[in-house]
């Protein structure tokens, strides 16, 4: 059987991964805050100055994106954390806990342009025309946005990290409301001021179905909610795959921020000794998070009967 390497190196890449993914996530982090930063100050002048609801309403979601760079900060900063006797597991979850905190910033945000964009649509007659250069500002705003969540993604899927890809995605509305935005001020420039306030109002939706999503998603998370079938599947296979165990059952996974906790019931030869099927376990426990994002795996021993053994003792049992 091959032997469990010693701890440390199993550590030591662990410890790489995590400091590789904390670097990246910080980098694109960083460039979010700077890119959001130019942006939100630049729209929400631009919106006040040229007379443009939808402009400002951008320049807010911007804003939000600001506050949600530096909670996104925060988390990946405590998440690095090592496990101590409060936290055996480690502080993965506060990845998910800033997960759920942009979706309920998104959604408060969403709900906010929708009440002012209302407010706006109950007196269309007071609704002043556009001047040309909110287009401009509009325009430059979705290529930066789009740039950004390309930029963004990448990294997120580089790095593996949900809360990564959540925040990406958050810079991928934006840039879906920047368009939205254009489009209000180009029907407001052609005459119909209407559309202006009904851009905000699209924005507004936008950003609260996607605070929703995210939120309720995060909140699952929290809930120890388990991996899809196709994860499962797969570590069930690399389970079966290591010599000595002849069945596997009663997987079960639950979500630690972007690792996997899991639980196992792995079935051995009963005629093998306790130390023999302890090493099977911890085998199979190395092969699964050498190759799965897997934090810990519980294993069960269980004892296995070949079939023609138990055929031999029923034909031998004594007659009554």
């Amino acid at each position: 059987m091959t032997p469990y390497p010693p701890a440390s190196e199993d550590s030591e890449a662990s410890e790489h991964t995590q400091a590789e993914r904390a670097a990246a996530a910080s980098r694109s982090t960083w460039v979010s805050v700077v890119v959001n930063l130019v942006l939100t100050t630049t729209q929400i002048v631009a919106g006040v100055l040229t007379k443009s609801q939808a402009l400002v309403a951008d320049g807010v979601h911007s804003l939000s994106d600001l506050v949600a760079d530096f909670v996104v900060l925060l988390a990946n900063h405590h998440s690095q954390k090592d496990a101590d006797a409060d936290h055996p597991y480690g502080h993965h979850r506060y990845e998910t806990a800033a997960s759920l905190v942009l979706g309920l910033l998104l959604l408060g945000v969403g709900l906010g342009m929708l009440w002012t964009a209302a407010v706006k649509l109950e007196q269309p007659d007071a609704i002043p025309q556009v001047h040309l250069a909110a287009l401009w500002v509009a325009l430059g705003a979705l290529a930066a946005k789009e740039l950004l969540f390309r930029y963004m993604l990448a990294v997120a899927k580089r790095v593996k990290s949900s809360m990564l890809v959540a925040n990406a995605w958050h810079a991928r509305s934006d840039a879906a409301s920047s368009l939205v935005v254009g489009l209000g001020i180009i029907g407001n420039l052609a005459g119909y001021p209407i559309l202006d306030p009904i851009a905000a109002a699209i924005v507004g939706f936008m950003v609260t179905k996607m605070g929703w999503a995210f939120g309720w998603d995060a909140l699952h998370d929290l809930m120890d909610r388990a991996v899809d079938d196709e994860e499962v599947a797969a570590i069930r296979q690399t389970l079966a795959g290591t010599p000595g165990i002849m069945g596997v059952h009663d997987i079960r996974t639950r979500k630690m921020g972007d690792m996997v906790v899991v639980d196992a019931h792995i079935e051995v030869d009963a005629t093998l000794t306790v130390e023999a099927g302890h090493d099977i376990a911890v085998e199979a426990r190395r092969r699964v998070m050498q190759r799965h994002r897997v934090l810990n795996l519980m294993t069960h021993v269980d004892p296995w009967h070949r079939p023609d053994r138990d055929h031999d003792k029923v034909a031998s049992a004594p007659t009554p």
